[in-house]
């Protein structure tokens, strides 16, 4: 619990075995994203993961890195699974992100159709993360990374907190 909170900026809602935080990056999530999943109990008396402390810059340090010894650049997605409000199940999202754009505008582009997009944004770094999710998978899959080729995108680079929604625009706060 005390792990719980010192990660979180405030608790949203609680039941008994769960509280909802609003996690020191923005993210509104279960018990802070504090997880004994996956974590070897050899390394201490009750070891727990945490998110990073700053996963865009984790994310831009691992794509400099790649530029560096591949010569080449590559777009990187730290990734984790959340639950949703009022859905099931967990999807992945990307926590950071560095050399492309985690969130593409597309308000003015056609549609199929040739009408002019209003409030489409897409949330491409999430996309990305949910998808390599499921390579990865949840359990004992020990898939650590997942390569994406070919995948085209648009617009300049964005971290992953371009995906967070200012708090004036959040109907739910």
């Amino acid at each position: 619990m005390e792990v719980i909170l010192s990660e979180s900026r405030r608790v949203v809602r609680y039941r008994p075995g769960v509280l909802i935080v609003e996690h020191r990056l923005g993210f509104v999530v279960a018990n802070a994203g504090v997880d004994q999943s996956n974590v070897d109990p050899a390394k201490g008396t009750e070891p727990v993961l945490l998110l990073p402390k700053d996963p865009d810059s984790s994310a831009q340090r691992l794509h400099e890195r790649f530029r560096q010894r591949l010569g080449k650049t590559v777009g990187v997605v730290i990734n984790d699974s959340f639950g949703r409000a009022w859905r099931l199940g967990t999807v992945g999202v990307a926590l950071g992100a560095a050399g492309l754009p985690a969130l593409m505008d597309l308000r003015g582009k056609p549609d199929l159709y040739g009408r002019r997009l209003q409030v489409s944004e897409t949330a491409f770094g999430d996309e990305i993360a949910a998808a390599s999710s499921l390579l990865m998978g949840q359990a004992d899959e020990a898939m650590p990374v997942v390569v994406l080729r070919g995948l085209a995108s648009s617009g300049q680079a964005l971290p992953a907190a371009a995906l967070m929604r200012n708090p004036e625009e959040d109907l739910f706060r």
